[in-house]
C-alpha cells in the first residue's frame, strides 16, 4: 500500500489565527490603522473574534476617522478597539476566556490591557509594536507582567503570504 504524504507547507497554529485576526481586520473602516483580533482557547478553538471600528448605532459614515485636531473631532475617544471588540462579541460563559490567548496585529493599549486582564486570557500574540514608547503601551507592559500575562511577538521570519479567492 502506498501512503501519501501528508503537506509541509500548511499553516502553524500562530499563522492561522493571526491569519484570522488580520482578515477580521478588513472589516474595520479606520482610513488609517485596521487591527483584528482572535480569541483562542487553551485547546486552538476559536472564541471569539473582533476588529477596530465605531460602536453599534454610531454611524460609520458619521463617525470621526480622523487622526488629528480637537479631541472630540477625532476618532480617539469614540473608536472600540479590536480587543475589546472581540472580548465583548464572546458569546460563552467567562470562565471560557479563562487562560485562552489573543491574537492581535497590533500591541494592546492599557485601556485594553486591562480588559483583558479582566477577562482572563492569559497571553497575547502580536505582530506590530510601532507604540512601543508611548506612555499607553509601557503601562500595558506594566499591566501585563504584574497580573502574569504574557506578551510574544509572533515570529514572521518564515511567514506566509496568504491569499483567499472568494470566487472559487
Amino acid at each position: 500500500m502506498d501512503i501519501k504524504k501528508q503537506r509541509t507547507d500548511y499553516l502553524s497554529w500562530d499563522e492561522y489565527f493571526m491569519g484570522i485576526a488580520k482578515l477580521s481586520a478588513l472589516r474595520s473602516k479606520d482610513p488609517s490603522t485596521q487591527v483584528g483580533a482572535c480569541i483562542v482557547s487553551d485547546d486552538n478553538r476559536i472564541l471569539s473574534i473582533g476588529y477596530n471600528g465605531a460602536p453599534n448605532g454610531f454611524h460609520d459614515d458619521c463617525f470621526p476617522w480622523d487622526r488629528e485636531g480637537a479631541p472630540l473631532d477625532t476618532k480617539y475617544l469614540y473608536v472600540c478597539h479590536a480587543e475589546l471588540n472581540a472580548i465583548l462579541n464572546f458569546r460563552g460563559n467567562k470562565r471560557d476566556l479563562e487562560n485562552s490567548k489573543i491574537y492581535v496585529a497590533l500591541f494592546p493599549c492599557n485601556e485594553c490591557a486591562k480588559a483583558i486582564i479582566q477577562c482572563g486570557i492569559k497571553e497575547v500574540v502580536y505582530l506590530s509594536d510601532k507604540y512601543h514608547d508611548e506612555v499607553n503601551f509601557v503601562a500595558s507592559r506594566k499591566l501585563f507582567d504584574e497580573c502574569g500575562v504574557t506578551y510574544r511577538k509572533l515570529d514572521t521570519k518564515i511567514g506566509h503570504k496568504i491569499e483567499i479567492e472568494l470566487d472559487k
